[in-house]
C-alpha cells in the first residue's frame, strides 16, 4: 500500500462541505492525500480520529480537525500564499460575517435538500435558497470575485453551492445574470476543475 502524505483529508465525494475544503487545497496548491469516503462506510482510522464521525476531516501529523470552516481557516493560516482572506482587519471581519451567513443560510438549506430531496422541508429550502441566491445578484456586479479582486474563502464556500444548483432543482431568474457570469468565471478556473470529484463533475452538463 502506498505511503500517505503527511497531511490527509477524509472527504465526502459529493458534499459541499468537503468540496469547499478541496477547493481551498487546490487554490493553495497543497500536496495532500485526499481519501474519498463513502458516508455509510467510514474507515476505522477515521472513526478513531474523529469523535463526531463527520466529513471532511483533516489530519496533519498529530492535529485532527473536523469542521470544514475550521479546516479552511487553518489551511489559509498554515499555508499563507496565496492568502485567501484580506489583510485589513475590518475587511477580514466583513468576510467572516459573509462566511457565517453563507454557512447559516445557504449551507443549511443545502443540507435540508440533500437530506430528503422530495420532502416538504426540501421544497421549502429549495425555494428559500433560490430566492436568497437571486437576491444577492447585486453583490456580484462590483468585483470579479466576492467583493474582491482576488479569490477568497468566501468564493471557495459559495462556489460548491452554485455548482449544485441543477442538482438541487434550482433555476435562477433572469435578474440573476451577474451570478451566472460569476459562476462561469469560477467554474472555468483550473483550480476549481481540479477540486471536483468524478461524482461532482456529473452534477452539471
Amino acid at each position: 500500500m502506498a505511503r500517505r502524505a503527511v497531511m490527509t483529508l477524509f472527504s465526502a465525494p459529493t458534499a459541499p462541505w468537503s468540496h469547499r475544503t478541496r477547493l481551498v487545497l487546490a487554490e493553495k496548491g497543497i500536496a495532500i492525500d485526499v481519501v474519498n469516503v463513502d458516508v455509510g462506510k467510514l474507515p476505522e482510522d477515521l472513526l478513531d480520529l474523529n469523535p463526531y464521525h463527520s466529513l471532511p476531516t483533516l489530519v496533519d501529523r498529530d492535529l485532527v480537525l473536523y469542521d470544514s470552516r475550521v479546516i479552511i481557516d487553518y489551511l489559509d493560516e498554515r499555508f499563507p500564499h496565496p492568502p485567501l482572506m484580506p489583510i485589513d482587519p475590518v475587511t477580514r471581519a466583513q468576510f467572516r460575517v459573509a462566511l457565517y451567513r453563507v454557512e447559516r443560510d445557504w449551507y443549511a438549506m443545502a443540507a435540508d435538500i440533500e437530506a430528503d430531496p422530495h420532502g416538504k422541508t426540501a421544497a421549502h429550502s429549495r425555494r428559500v435558497l433560490g430566492e436568497a441566491i437571486a437576491a444577492s445578484a447585486e453583490v456580484f456586479k462590483a468585483k470579479p470575485f466576492f467583493l474582491s479582486d482576488d479569490f477568497s474563502l468566501v468564493d471557495a464556500s459559495i462556489a460548491p453551492i452554485l455548482w449544485r444548483l441543477a442538482r438541487f432543482g434550482i433555476v435562477l431568474p433572469p435578474q440573476a445574470q451577474p451570478i451566472v457570469k460569476y459562476m462561469n468565471a469560477i467554474f472555468s478556473r483550473p483550480t476549481f476543475r481540479a477540486s471536483l470529484t468524478d461524482a461532482e463533475r456529473s452534477m452539471r452538463p
